[in-house]
């Protein structure tokens, strides 16, 4: 009886990878060619006749294509899954490719949104310093419009005191007005202060020069009453011994001589040191 290799019990296991699939299909394939050799030397040994030999190689013959068959139904079946691993792969490529697109858009869109909020914290940066700076500017010019209000030290004639910048401002121009040799302007200005500031350190300086507007307008009385005013508000002011010599003038040019010698001789006993007691001496000289 003829002993025929059995299959081999490992050739289709489930787990097997498909290089080791194609080899155990390469051993089947030798184990059929080891067969038919077997069966060649039976033959030639005469250990069976022709129709059992011929029985046998069908009988392997069938087995050996039912081995093939099975094999080449594995390697499709192999073939199939792996085109199918390779679609689930492609499948899975491309949704990394989406995802990542997808990924490089939100980080175009974040990189967009940071650039934006830089942009904003520059011009908010540039917001900030423009508002200091005019806060800057505000306070410098209130600080100027307060220096401006509070009062000045000032010195006229040697005599010191406060006054108002509105104030002084107001009496340099009335006094820019009188030696510009407008007297009427010069004297409503030098009035209109008085009234305004009746306390201020320029009154007894207003007062003399208003008087001196007054002669130049040839209004010799008023300014008489002004310079007389001024000297007995300001015996001891430096222009009191001008003004005792400027109340004479007027007098002389009314025509009064006899007032204006008694004013001159008032001058030499209040001020006989002064300049101004010098020229009453001339003045006394030319009166009649």
């Amino acid at each position: 009886m003829t002993i025929l290799p059995q299959w081999p019990s490992a050739i289709s296991p489930q787990g097997a990878t498909l290089a080791d699939r194609r080899s155990r299909i390469r051993g089947v394939r030798m184990v059929g060619s080891a067969l038919l050799l077997l069966l060649a030397s039976h033959a030639q040994a005469g250990l069976f006749d022709d129709d059992e030999a011929r029985k046998a190689i069908l009988d392997l013959r069938t087995r050996i294509q039912a081995v093939e068959e099975q094999g080449k139904a594995r390697q499709n079946e192999l073939a199939a899954e792996q085109t199918k691993a390779n679609a689930q792969l492609q499948e899975q490529l491309q949704q990394m490719r989406r995802s990542l697109l997808e990924l490089n858009n939100q980080l175009e869109l974040l990189r967009a949104d940071l650039a934006k909020l830089r942009g904003q914290d520059e011009q908010l940066a540039r917001d900030v310093a423009e508002v200091q700076r005019r806060q800057k500017d505000l306070a410098q010019g209130v600080d100027e419009r307060v220096r401006k209000l509070e009062p000045q030290k000032v010195t006229l004639e040697g005599v010191e005191f406060l006054a108002d910048a509105e104030e002084k401002r107001q009496y340099e121009e009335a006094f820019a007005v009188l030696r510009a040799g407008d007297f009427d302007k010069a004297s409503t200005q030098l009035m209109s202060f008085m009234r305004r500031y009746p306390g201020s350190g320029y009154q007894d300086a207003a007062r003399y020069w208003l008087g001196n507007a007054l002669y130049g307008k040839r209004d010799y009385k008023e300014a008489i009453n002004q310079f007389r005013a001024f000297v007995t508000q300001a015996p001891t002011h430096a222009r009191a011994p001008e003004a005792l010599l400027a109340i004479a003038n007027c007098q002389a040019e009314m025509k009064d001589a006899k007032t204006a010698r008694r004013t001159l001789d008032e001058l030499l006993k209040a001020y006989p040191s002064s300049e101004a007691a010098g020229a009453a001496k001339e003045r006394l000289a030319t009166l009649k």
